[in-house]
């Protein structure tokens, strides 16, 4: 770094223009840790397994939006230098680099680790010649039955060009011979992506699918001879680009760019390290790619099936069983009553989802007393219990309003089809702002109590309404019925369904208009605060750091000598512990069982700590394009209780990655003879960590 470790710079000098780790490379460094956790001996196999599986999803993502979304950017010349300092040629250049070094390292825990320690517990992931007679017997039916009625190869000829190879498909290249004319031809396989990824051969023996297929080519080929076959599989750019043009409906423009999106430009190609160097040439002129955006790596591709296998009925290479606390509203009480008695904090998945947000929906719906409910909804299951209840209640004559995000990446086609669903009930489905994802997790129910008080009870959390990832996402959620909070949602709805121009609101902050502004006054208050003798501190729990309005305010912080701590699940592009920047700043990861999908901002506040829930993290998408909502926690002790959660997370004994200023992660040995703390399954054992005031 630039800066002088003696000199701290007033908030109005420059700081030094390198204070910004690369976001892109923060992002595989998080993709990093997922893949640690696979080459983690002391975890169970199967998880084990399963982030191999995450591992490889992830990074599909990574290329599909962000290496795309670059690429594309630089061929329309819209690309500028990064907020690290990188020209985006550099920028993509190292992450290709860094990006192939990880899938190797993918690719050889499964084949060095995670393979020969399955196969020790008599799960065996095994090639075609491998298999036991018997079992290729078995599988030579089951190609005839199943596998090849749905089977298309495409020959490459002066008749026929190459075909359109669609993104994530596996597929196999064939070079086949004609025994009369001595001629080869090119020929494509498509592996079916509706066919499980490892076929099982016997009980708990699999092998992949392309295998099966390879060794039947000579039927699909007949009287040809199969020279060889390599696998190989695509990435496309499937990034959504919509025309935000009200005169057009969002639903029919969204419908659209999802079937364009099929054909987007290839941004990556696998293909196993065993391919012949003919064939690679013509893959790599038939899809218009460079050396750069080949990866090759050992095989089989797609370790993203791996989550199958992660799947077996093996609880003993599992984690233990856990069952989620009731104890936040006792089932035998009116939810209406225990929430009008005092704020509720959740904290999911520790804390029941099913019996706290999803009752307080269900109950709307069914009790008389409810006059309407209006609810955002980004992402949601496809047998979504939310879905059902705000249906019935528009069915019983409530007024129900639904705020469905329909740009919510990947899960696009889902939530058309919820649209429509809720929409044929009678729901009143609004699709938000033009330009704007609604990306804020709130309900509101209104009710006339039986006191003849009409009181409206809400819900406003850091995760979706999905009852499925509220098991594996770890989310804090407030359920309310204190009027200033219900004034301000209330507010919030009527600008997402309207033309409201409220700014202002008493517990909330809202992006895009005050969120960004409200932090960074907190930050710059705890500043004030130090310079004045008073208790000053930072800390933030958020899954990324990215802002740099919010990062700069966090440096002039530290350099006020407020002690800074972030506890964050992936990308950062803060420097921390650099002498005279950011020397008292810490920042944490914790990846784990649960994904840690909470966002909370804490200050000490004079000795008076404000902490503040919501759904945003700290990106420009979301303090600029996106609607989000924070909520302020008000209850004393359920503060408290937040505040030693994230004082827990940023303690040396607890298990973390720990972030250097040149962007390098670390994971600390503990202290021989001592044992870390693992949040989570702390977490899990105590199931009931708060108290409440009385």
């Amino acid at each position: 770094m630039t800066v002088n470790p003696g000199h701290f710079p007033r908030s109005e000098e420059a700081l030094p223009d390198d204070r910004f780790l690369d976001r892109e490379e923060s992002w595989l460094r998080f993709n990093q840790r997922v893949l640690e956790l696979a080459e983690d001996p002391g975890l169970p196999l199967l998880e084990r397994v399963r982030f191999l599986s995450i591992f490889a999803s992830n990074l599909d993502e990574f290329f599909m939006v962000r290496v795309a979304g670059l690429a594309r950017r630089m061929a329309t010349g819209l690309a500028v230098q990064s907020a690290s300092g990188r020209q985006p040629r550099e920028v993509l250049e190292r992450t290709a680099s860094l990006a192939h070094a990880l899938m190797l390292r993918h690719a050889a825990c499964f084949r060095g680790e995670i393979r020969p320690a399955l196969g020790e517990e008599h799960i065996e992931i095994l090639r075609w010649d491998e298999l036991a007679e018997t079992e290729q017997e078995r599988l030579r039916r089951l190609f005839r039955d199943r596998i090849y009625p749905v089977l298309t190869p495409l020959v490459v000829d002066s008749a026929h060009p190459f075909p359109y190879i669609s993104g994530l498909s596996l597929n196999l290249a064939v070079i086949v011979r004609d025994p009369e004319t001595e001629a080869t031809m090119f020929a494509r396989v498509k592996v079916p992506p509706l066919l499980p990824r490892f076929i099982e051969a016997s009980p708990d023996r699999f092998t992949p699918l392309e295998d099966v297929i390879a060794a039947h080519l000579g039927q699909l080929f007949s009287g040809m001879e199969v020279v060889e076959h390599h696998a190989f599989r695509v990435t496309r750019n499937q990034d959504l680009e919509i025309d935000d043009d009200i005169s057009e409906g969002l639903l029919q423009a969204l419908e659209r760019e999802l079937l364009r999106r099929r054909f987007g430009p290839v941004v990556r190609l696998e293909v196993e390290d065993t391919i012949s160097e003919g064939v690679l040439d013509l893959l790599t002129t038939e899809l218009a790619i460079d050396e750069g955006q080949i990866y090759r790596v050992g095989g089989p591709l797609d370790l993203a099936g791996l989550a199958a296998i992660a799947d077996l009925d093996r609880p003993e290479l599992k984690y233990p069983p856990f069952v989620p606390s009731k104890e936040a509203i006792a089932e035998d009480a009116s939810i209406f009553g225990a929430i009008r008695e005092r704020d509720v904090l959740v904290h999911h998945p520790y804390d029941s989802f099913t019996t706290s947000v999803q009752r307080l929906v269900e109950d709307a719906a069914a009790d008389p007393r409810v006059l309407a409910i209006k609810q955002t909804l980004y992402r949601t299951s496809g047998d979504s219990p939310i879905v059902d209840a705000l249906i019935d209640a528009a069915e019983a004559g409530k007024q129900v309003v639904v705020v469905v995000e329909l740009k919510a990446r990947f899960d696009e086609r889902a939530n058309i089809a919820w649209a429509r669903k809720l929409e044929h009930a009678g729901c009143h489905v609004v699709y938000g702002f033009v330009g704007l994802k609604t990306h804020c997790k709130l309900a509101l129910v209104v009710r006339q109590d039986a006191d003849g008080v009409l009181r409206r009870y809400c819900h406003i959390g850091t995760g979706n309404y999905h009852p499925k990832t509220a098991r594996l996402y770890e989310d804090f959620g407030l359920l309310t019925a204190d009027p200033r909070v219900g004034e301000d949602v209330s507010a919030l709805f009527n600008h997402l369904t309207g033309y409201s121009r409220q700014n202002s609101y008493q517990r909330l902050l809202v992006a895009p208009n005050s969120l960004r502004s409200g932090l960074v006054q907190r930050i710059e208050r705890e500043a004030d605060n130090h310079r004045a003798g008073l208790p000053a501190r930072v800390r933030i729990k958020c899954n990324s750091l990215v802002d740099e309005v919010v990062v700069d305010a966090l440096y002039r912080a530290s350099q006020a000598g407020v002690p800074v701590d972030v506890w964050v699940r992936g990308i950062c592009a803060l420097r921390p512990g650099v002498p005279g920047l950011s020397e008292g700043i810490r920042v944490r990861s914790v990846l784990g069982r649960f994904l840690e999908h909470s966002r909370v901002f804490a200050f000490e506040n004079g000795g008076e700590p404000e902490v503040w829930i919501g759904s945003a993290d700290l990106m420009h998408r979301n303090l600029d394009r996106r609607v989000e909502a924070l909520v302020a926690v008000t209850d004393r002790a359920q503060r408290a209780d937040l505040v030693e959660l994230l004082d827990l997370a940023m303690d040396d004994g607890t298990r973390s990655w720990w972030l250097a200023g040149d962007g390098a992660w670390t994971r600390p040995e503990p202290a021989e003879g001592t044992a870390p703390l693992d949040i989570q399954s702390h977490l899990v054992r105590s199931r009931r960590w708060r108290t409440v005031d009385a």
